[in-house]
């Protein structure tokens, strides 16, 4: 009896073992001197990275983005590049899927306080360690209603995400991406964004994900993403609260009551929500959210 405990107790070990391993098998697998190559290529990607976002002439930001995206890239064809964290990239958004078949790394480059761009890449989780890595293309240029439509990797509308929530429905995933667009001199936005892939593993962003009724302060119905736009330095809220399993974000109002002038509208000092249901983010009505943290 004491011996069949003992088997019994070293079965179990072993078995907490191998899912230990295999939760961490592509860490494991990052030899000493892929993690040095990676850690000497980070050590550069940090000064570009700073330059992108603090140099005060337009022509150093476009020369450091340049450096770092090619240099990024470099980087991440090492072997099992998807688990290093790149960490010291305080000023570069690198956020990983919960179910980690993915991670998504956005970053801003400002031309002038007017204009904005959005860089990124969607790296994947693969089995062998090698690198799959779908480039991020800022379409928001190219267009008048950045709600219309779903969106490819080609006219992607650019952000740096901050926040990614994954959700399923009739056994398809969906990973809600949070993210933020300074937009122009007067306004910031923030957006709510719909990742997901098709049969092929393309990734496809928006769709007839949102319900919420039509007013003047929220992007007129149907459409294919959702955007809390207002004025700048008015750090309206917009986040996922984990406990409460829903969005929420900031009710805004204009200060000169002029609610179609985006520019004009901040935070109420009341808030707004989301809520997954069936497939779609559902409203909720103000009464009903709650301060997000």
């Amino acid at each position: 009896m004491v011996i069949c405990c003992m088997n019994l107790r070293r079965l179990i070990t072993v078995f907490f073992l191998m899912v230990l391993i295999g939760s961490n098998k592509g860490l494991l697998a990052q030899t000493p001197s892929n993690r040095a190559i990676l850690s000497a290529a980070e050590t550069n990607l940090s000064g570009f990275a700073f330059t992108i976002l603090n140099a005060e002439d337009t022509e150093d930001r476009l020369r450091a983005d340049s450096f770092f995206t090619r240099q990024l890239v470099q980087a991440l064809k090492t072997p099992y590049s998807f688990h290093y964290p790149f960490d010291s990239l305080k000023t570069i958004s690198r956020i990983y899927a919960p179910d980690s078949s993915f991670r998504i790394i956005t970053w801003q480059l400002m031309k002038d306080f007017s204009y904005y761009r959005y860089k990124g890449a969607i790296q994947m989780n693969t089995k062998d360690g090698s690198l799959k890595l779908i480039p991020l293309y800022d379409g928001t240029d190219f267009t008048e209603n950045p709600y219309d439509s779903v969106r490819t990797n080609q006219n992607w509308i650019g952000a740096v995400y901050y926040n990614i929530i994954q959700k399923e429905y009739n056994n398809k995933k969906y990973y809600t991406l949070l993210g933020y667009d300074e937009n122009d001199a007067r306004s910031t936005r923030k957006w709510i964004e719909v990742l997901h892939f098709d049969p092929q593993g393309n990734p496809l962003f928006g769709g007839k994900f949102f319900s919420y009724p039509n007013d003047i302060i929220k992007p007129k119905q149907p459409v294919s993403r959702f955007c809390l736009e207002f004025k700048k330095q008015a750090n309206a809220k917009l986040n996922y609260d984990t406990k409460l399993n829903r969005i929420v974000f900031a009710k805004l109002a204009s200060e000169s009551n002029e609610p179609s002038k985006k520019h004009t509208l901040v935070p109420y000092g009341t808030v707004e929500g989301f809520k997954w249901e069936f497939g779609r983010w559902v409203y909720i009505p103000e009464y009903e959210a709650v301060e997000p943290d």
